[in-house]
Formats: C-alpha cells, sequence, structure tokens
C-alpha cells in the first residue's frame, strides 16, 4: 500500500498544480473582465461586442467602396475573415504590453506569476474575438450576406493556428516591454505595417507570384488562407503551409518563455 501511494504522489501532485493554476487563471480573467468592462451597463458583454462593431464597421465600409480583393466573392464573407483574423494577432499582443508594472501587486501571492498573467490576458482576448467571429458568422448567414463554411474544421484550424501567433507573439512582446519600454512604442506602428500585408485584404492567388512568395514568409498569412479556404475554398486557390507557420509558432513561443522565465528572475514584486 505504502508503494502504491508513493507511485501515486507525483501524479497527485501535479493535478493539485494544476488545480490550483486554473484557479489562478480564473480570478485573473475575472479581474480583468471587472477592470476593464466594470459592473454597469453591459459589462462583460462589451467582451464580444466591441470586436463586433470593428469587424462589422469594416464589413460595412468595405462593401459601399465595392473593395476589390481579387476574386468575385462576397465582400461581407471576405472582411469577416479578413478583418477577425487580424483582431487575434494584434489585440492579443496589445493586451500583455506592458501589464507586468500595474500587476506587480498581484505578484505578492506565490502562486501568481508573470506566465499566469499573460495566459489570462490572452485567453480573455482570444476568446472574445472568436466568439464575436462566431456570432457574426451566424448573423450575417442568417440574411444572407455570406453563405456557412464550407469545410468547418479548416476554418478552426486556421484560427487556432492564428491563435497561437497571437500568444506567442504576445508573450514574447509583452517579456520584452517589461525590459524596455521602446517595444510599445515600436510595437504600435509595426502592427498597423503589418496589417496590408497580413493577407486580411488580399488572396495570394490575386498577387504577382513574386510578391506572393514573399509575403507567405509572414506567418499569418497562412492562418487567414486556411480559414478563407474553409469558408469558400472551392470558389479560389488557397495556398498556405500550416507545417511552416507552425515552427514559426513554436520558434516565437519558446523565445516568449524564454524573455517570460528572464523577466521574472529580475522581478520585484511591489
Amino acid at each position: 500500500m505504502e508503494g502504491d501511494g508513493h507511485r501515486q504522489g507525483p501524479q497527485t501532485g501535479l493535478l493539485r498544480s494544476w488545480a490550483i493554476q486554473r484557479r489562478v487563471i480564473h480570478a485573473l480573467v475575472m479581474r480583468e473582465v471587472i477592470t476593464r468592462f466594470g459592473r454597469h451597463n453591459i459589462g462583460f458583454l462589451w467582451l464580444f461586442v466591441e470586436p463586433m462593431i470593428f469587424t462589422i464597421g469594416v464589413t460595412l465600409i468595405w462593401s459601399a467602396l465595392r473593395a476589390v480583393h481579387g476574386s468575385s466573392l462576397s465582400i461581407a464573407a471576405f472582411a469577416l475573415t479578413g478583418y477577425s483574423s487580424v483582431l487575434v494577432w494584434r489585440n492579443m499582443p496589445s493586451r500583455v504590453i506592458d501589464s507586468i508594472e500595474p500587476n506587480l501587486s498581484l505578484m505578492y501571492h506565490r502562486n501568481v506569476r508573470i506566465f499566469d498573467i499573460f495566459v489570462s490576458r490572452l485567453l480573455l482576448e482570444g476568446l472574445s474575438v472568436a466568439t464575436s467571429f462566431f456570432i457574426l458568422t451566424i448573423i450575417f448567414a442568417a440574411i444572407g450576406w455570406l453563405s456557412l463554411p464550407e469545410d468547418p474544421f479548416k476554418v478552426v484550424v486556421g484560427w487556432l493556428m492564428l491563435a497561437w501567433w497571437g500568444c506567442a507573439i504576445g508573450m514574447f512582446v509583452g517579456a520584452l516591454s517589461h525590459r524596455s519600454e521602446l517595444i510599445d512604442k515600436f510595437w504600435a506602428p509595426l502592427q498597423y505595417l503589418m496589417f496590408p500585408l497580413s493577407g486580411s485584404a488580399f488572396l495570394v492567388d490575386a498577387l504577382p507570384p513574386d510578391f506572393a512568395h514573399w509575403v507567405l514568409y509572414l506567418p499569418m498569412v497562412h492562418g487567414v488562407e486556411c480559414v478563407r479556404d474553409g469558408f469558400f475554398g472551392s470558389q479560389f486557390n488557397a495556398h498556405y503551409d500550416l507545417g511552416y507557420m507552425a515552427t514559426i509558432n513554436l520558434i516565437f513561443t519558446l523565445f516568449g518563455l524564454v524573455e517570460i522565465r528572464r523577466a521574472s528572475q529580475n522581478l520585484v514584486p511591489a
């Protein structure tokens, strides 16, 4: 009996640590929701309404201007898949940059770490954009602006890859921002420069071959193409390599974890 208990010890300890980790992240998520949206008006519903307003606005503008995207695809479907994808990798890093200093008091609790702060914010932002994307897909399909995805599995896979990219780059630049205030200054203009190259406003197949070759070095382009392949893949030729995107995501994830560890070692809780 004693031997069995000894063998079960590590597993029990791991489950206990996982339970503590879940409670910590859940508490941080709830704290972030209340801090950002308060308890008045529609409260936490702004978590989903805010990205929906941005996406609807872009869809209406593109439709009014009859934006050219290199195909006869529905403008609503094109804008929804494009701009919603941008919100994933753009909003996630923005929520964790300079998030360590304001939360130093929380580091007094031994179970709260920088990683927990980052995960709670990234999780909250990812869920908000994903929920907005799902709701708008249903609404736009119901009013006839677009058709439901041809291959929902590809949509989910592409979306998860984009979310992974957002988490990876978010952890990296978020931890770097603790080292230098210049990260925030550089990230703001960089994300706007990356927007027109992210694949949100064009199809890779519609680009000149030489330009398409260089654009495909950007990992988010592969995610957007995969999402659109799942939505209306029979109407265009998608160009993406999820293996390449996974490799880049993994590299930046490792960079992010290394920077988080370095920041944790130099951290002085308030």
